[in-house]
């Protein structure tokens, strides 16, 4: 295994962007930028051993500095939605961009950690980004210094480690906004695609996508992935919570969640072969079906559509910081954040 180094063009403001490649000993890869972290690339075999890029992305620096779908993206220091776009803590109110509604989404868009060069430092088959923010920044509290590690092993598992400090109590909930297509990131839609999600139960959503504190069973709904369904049996059906997003974009409650890294997700692509697994030590995943796709310019030439890729964004639940019953988001001294998610290719 080795990490093979390239240029990958500049920034805006003329910084140059590199790429990394961490290679397997079975025709699997990764490409890794220090861009944004992102992640730019999976290159998985399938059982013959035919290996394609199986992940939406840009594919240029141009591309990516214009991109609204954070594909690849690492997403934080809070992924997903925050309501009313502000939050308290110890009785101070931050106020962060309003820019999904009257919300938050991903912490900022414009100048969001996916738009931003990373401090970049080789390991053995593994790269760690790092950035600092300093006290203020996003709207946020705390002089902060986040990581993300991306290793690749023999057994084809691309292993994601985040860790985040901060010398004040502030909000982390980080994670990795790739759109997965196991046939190939140009090959159409994902709807035949099966996929399996150990979790019983959901966050419900009001309009806007916010959580309204209620964690509901799923069982028996068109939202149960508990036993392994395509992915576009049910997406058009006459269900009001996904009319609020045109399809899936949920967050799946994690059966059994204790902390430890286990399986919560297993995504089969019939026509290639190809499975992948998702592995996490987080209590939540984030299930978007990528139904607000449209006429996205992609790598390698390709132009991305509604539904021709999906999102397993492991996470804390979204708006946690409103819901004394979802998991608890605040860090800061004597509490520093840390979470693994593993995903592995057969």
């Amino acid at each position: 295994m080795s990490i093979v180094k390239n240029d990958y063009g500049m920034t805006k403001d003329g910084k140059k962007i590199t790429s990394y490649t961490l290679k397997g000993s079975r025709g699997m890869k990764a490409i890794v930028l220090d861009y944004g972290a992102i992640l730019d690339r999976i290159y998985a075999p399938d059982p013959d051993g035919n290996v394609v890029d199986v992940t939406l992305s840009s594919g240029s620096a141009e591309e990516y500095a214009a991109d609204s779908f954070f594909f690849g993206s690492t997403v934080g220091p809070n992924a997903n939605r925050i309501a009313g776009a502000s939050f308290e803590i110890d009785g101070v109110t931050y106020h962060m961009d309003v820019n999904d509604g009257e919300n938050n989404l991903h912490t900022c868009i414009p100048d969001g950690l996916n738009r931003r060069m990373w401090e970049a430092k080789e390991g053995d088959n593994s790269v760690t980004f790092t950035i600092t923010l300093k006290d203020g920044e996003y709207g946020m509290p705390g002089n902060r210094v986040m990581s993300v590690t991306y290793s690749l092993n023999t057994d084809n598992e691309l292993k994601i480690e985040y860790n985040a400090s901060s010398d004040k109590k502030t909000i982390f909930n980080m994670t990795n906004h790739s759109y997965f297509n196991l046939s190939g990131h140009n090959s159409g839609t994902v709807l035949d695609h099966e996929l399996t999600l150990h979790a019983s139960n959901y966050t419900e959503i009001l309009d806007g996508a916010i959580p309204n504190g209620n964690i509901v069973s799923v069982l028996g709904t068109v939202l149960d992935f508990t036993k392994s369904k395509k992915v576009g049996r049910d997406i058009e059906a006459d269900n009001e919570q996904m009319k609020l997003v045109n399809g899936y974009d949920f967050n799946y409650v994690v059966d059994g969640h204790d902390g430890s890294v286990k399986e919560i997700a297993i995504l089969h692509d019939p026509a290639s072969g190809r499975t992948m697994r998702v592995y996490s030590d987080l209590p939540g995943v984030q299930l978007y079906s990528g139904n607000w796709i449209k006429h996205a310019p992609g790598k390698d030439g390709a132009v991305y559509e509604q539904r021709c890729g999906l999102c397993l964004e492991t996470q804390d639940y979204p708006d946690s910081i409103h819901h004394d019953n979802f998991p608890d988001v605040v860090y800061g001294p004597g509490r520093d954040y840390h979470t693994v998610t593993i995903y592995k290719f057969e």
